[in-house]
């Protein structure tokens, strides 16, 4: 794509993020995205193809871009490594990214569109909850690897790792507003509590207790 085009299709998904989260789906319409972005209706058709399209790219766009900076490729882990740590690191980026006003109005969004339209919330359940657990159980099955946690199945405790994290504070900020989002320093304790939690349970067995 030229660069003009990719800059044409940027200003179109912030005209329609902005709109949708203003006054949710069904009043936005094609024209007032052309209008607010200065693109031509003809050419955001042609980006796009439907309203529906271009929401659904916004929802994918969003969630990938969300989960980038805390899902990294599975980082090399050795004896010496620090499971704790390494966790706590990528699950506090996690958290505070899901807790983004922002995505969390796009979530609320999705949710009240998912009886007319089950793909978007599809869409951002494959790229967020659903992609973090398979990150999350690679990382899991390397830190296995080495003997620091005994984990015969990763996905089943990625599950319960990415849960133990995530359910509270997002339950709590889609249900009461922004106001209850957690402070980053919130975030810190809640997820060392978690991991504190979850290495527990999946501590290497001592033998002599066998």
């Amino acid at each position: 794509m030229r660069p003009s085009s990719k800059l044409k299709r940027e200003a179109a998904l912030d005209a329609a993020e902005k709109q949708f989260l203003a006054t949710g789906y069904e009043s936005v319409t094609m024209e007032s995205i052309a209008h607010e972005s200065g693109i031509a209706k003809q050419t955001l058709y042609s980006y796009f193809g439907s309203k529906r399209a271009l929401f659904l790219e916004l929802v994918t766009t969003s969630t990938t871009g969300a989960r980038g900076a805390a899902f990294a490729a599975s980082p090399g882990m050795d004896e010496a490594a620090d499971p704790r740590e390494l966790l706590r690191e990528r699950l506090v980026v996690q958290l505070a990214q899901v807790l983004d006003p922002r995505v969390l109005a796009l979530r609320r969004l999705v949710i009240g569109e998912l009886t007319r339209s089950p793909e978007l919330a599809e869409a951002l359940y494959r790229n967020g909850p659903a992609y973090a657990i398979e990150v999350l159980a690679d990382i899991l099955a390397t830190i296995a690897a080495t003997g620091a946690l005994d984990i015969a199945d990763p996905k089943q405790a990625a599950t319960q790792l990415n849960w133990l994290v995530m359910g509270e504070p997002i339950n709590r900020a889609m249900l009461l507003g922004d106001d209850a989002i957690l402070t980053r320093a919130e975030v810190e304790k809640h997820v060392e509590n978690a991991v504190d939690v979850f290495l527990g349970a999946y501590a290497p067995k001592d033998p002599s207790q066998s």
